[in-house]
């Protein structure tokens, strides 16, 4: 039997090789404009992600993550935003609040530093477009607002190393169940 055979067979029973709905079979489609509609929010196509999210709290798995991100950002022409989440005091610790603050921003400008260096170190070999941000909050919804507001086209992030995140939930399975942008774990 050929496959012209196959073909003729497939659509001869409404349907086309491969399961799909032949043109005339009475599919959803045929009918209903709306079934090959995309679904609601769904951003029109582009040829690659455009923004790349990392989140980068100074840890191993952190760093592994936004080298992987800057990997992927450099072969997909994409733009890496790497996000720096200040941590926000309980209220138990507000007094101290002023110096904290002044904690965590020396935290951001030593990542900033270290990013900088980085490109340094690899200007002559490969380039990508980056752009550092920091906001205050938790990390979680910090990582959530931004990649809603850059509009990122993929989330990456490093495991969590901190041992109580294995039982109520690490900032990335938060992302992940939060099911707004694909996201991928660094170990």
């Amino acid at each position: 039997m050929s496959n012209e055979s196959d073909a003729a067979d497939a659509e001869a029973v409404g349907g086309a090789v491969g399961g799909a709905p032949g043109p005339g079979t009475g599919g959803a489609a045929a009918h209903d404009p709306e079934a090959v509609a995309a679904p609601s929010g769904f951003e029109l196509g582009t040829d690659g992600p455009k923004v790349i999210l990392a989140g980068l709290d100074g840890s191993d798995s952190s760093w592994r993550a936004t080298a992987y991100a800057a990997g992927l950002a450099r072969r997909q022409g994409s733009l890496l935003a790497v996000a720096y989440i200040q941590p926000v005091l309980a209220a138990a610790t507000a007094l101290a609040g002023a110096v904290v603050e002044e904690t965590t921003q020396e935290i951001a400008d030593e990542l900033l530093a270290a990013l900088r260096e980085a490109e340094h170190r690899v200007r002559g070999v490969w380039r990508v477009d980056w752009q550092f941000l920091t906001v205050r909050g938790d990390p979680y919804t910090g990582l959530a607002k931004l990649a809603d507001e850059l509009r990122a086209d993929a989330v990456v992030v490093g495991a969590s190393e901190q041992a109580g995140h294995k039982v109520i939930g690490s900032v990335a399975v938060r992302l992940v169940k939060a099911g707004r942008w694909p996201v991928t774990v660094v170990p």
